[in-house]
């Protein structure tokens, strides 16, 4: 990685400012918003706006929107977010100033997960209800590690991402994480949780999973769990997600095997009842991905009102150029 000497000069001039290096230092632990960076570094609005404008200039940030809140991140697909990041990781912690920092953030974090805890309290309920009629998470989970492997890789994409928590149980595998998801409380509680299990390398963005907000044929895994049974087009979100995959890389959808359970329709606003393997196939095909792997998980005791989740891997058949 090389760059020209009036672009490094740039890149440098824009770190080296001890409020704009704090800033940068602060988003090494995660995506931050105007106020939240405001609160941190005792700064005027306007200030600190200022900063994140010259730093968004030298393309060492990046900023999304989200509803009326703007988010800011660290870069992390180009090569001046990469030298930033090698630079921050000589800078000494322990500085009296970037304790106080990190204080701060933890405080701000802290408000995040009460805000996030109260939100999930008043929907488990209904959440729950569902979770019962089907195989323990646990035992989803345990299949979802499995048929992923160890090996690590580069990308990972998680649509409807929910609470984050695909983004929490892969993170040892990945090196970015993106997830996706279109209400912002959900992605509040992705954030919390997220910030409460030190990963630093996963973000969430707001989107539609028709048009996701996320570069082309960029992510090594693409997961959409428990999403698709509330889309009135599920066709149409699996050839957006495909659109994500880069060469070589994976699709894993997790949903229900098709079932009778009409009250998951008229109260708990599920559009589809579920999916069969030779649908799933052909809307896979259709998206130019594969069929490599297909996982059955039920109750034991095959309850005839127990909801069956199936898990569909499929792999981009074209090969990478090295």
């Amino acid at each position: 990685m090389s760059l020209q000497l009036d672009v490094m000069v740039d890149v440098l001039k824009a770190a080296a400012e001890p409020s704009r290096l704090r800033i940068l230092t602060l988003l090494t632990r995660g995506d931050l918003t105007v106020s939240d960076l405001t609160l941190i570094l005792g700064q005027s609005q306007p200030r600190v706006s200022r900063h994140l404008k010259l730093l968004s200039e030298a393309q060492l940030i990046k900023r999304y929107q989200e509803g009326a809140w703007a988010y800011f991140r660290l870069a992390d697909d180009n090569e001046f977010g990469s030298i930033i990041r090698e630079t921050l990781q000589r800078l000494d912690e322990s500085d009296p100033l970037i304790e106080r920092d990190f204080d701060r953030l933890a405080q701000v974090k802290t408000q995040r997960q009460e805000q996030a805890t109260a939100y999930f309290s008043s929907n488990a309920q209904s959440w729950d209800k569902i979770r019962r009629l089907h195989i323990a998470e646990g035992a989803v989970e345990t299949a979802l590690k499995d048929i992923v492997g160890d090996v690590p890789f580069q990308a990972m994409l998680d649509v409807g991402t929910g609470t984050g928590r695909l983004l929490e149980l892969l993170s040892p595998l990945y090196v970015r994480g993106v997830g996706v998801d279109i209400n912002r409380d959900m992605l509040m509680v992705a954030r919390a949780n997220l910030d409460q299990a030190n990963i630093a390398h996963a973000q969430v963005r707001q989107g539609d999973v028709y048009a996701l907000p996320v570069e082309r044929e960029s992510f090594d895994l693409v997961t959409i769990h428990q999403v698709l049974h509330f889309l009135d087009d599920p066709q149409a979100a699996i050839r957006e997600a495909a659109r994500s995959v880069r060469a070589g890389g994976r699709l894993l959808i997790v949903d229900f095997a098709p079932h009778m359970l009409e009250f998951l329709r008229e109260d708990h606003a599920h559009l589809r009842l579920g999916f069969s393997d030779e649908q799933m196939t052909g809307w896979l095909r259709e998206a130019g991905l594969e069929m490599v792997d297909i996982r059955e998980l039920k109750q034991a005791d095959e309850d005839a009102k127990a909801l069956t989740v199936k898990l569909w891997l499929a792999r981009d058949p074209r090969q990478l150029i090295s």
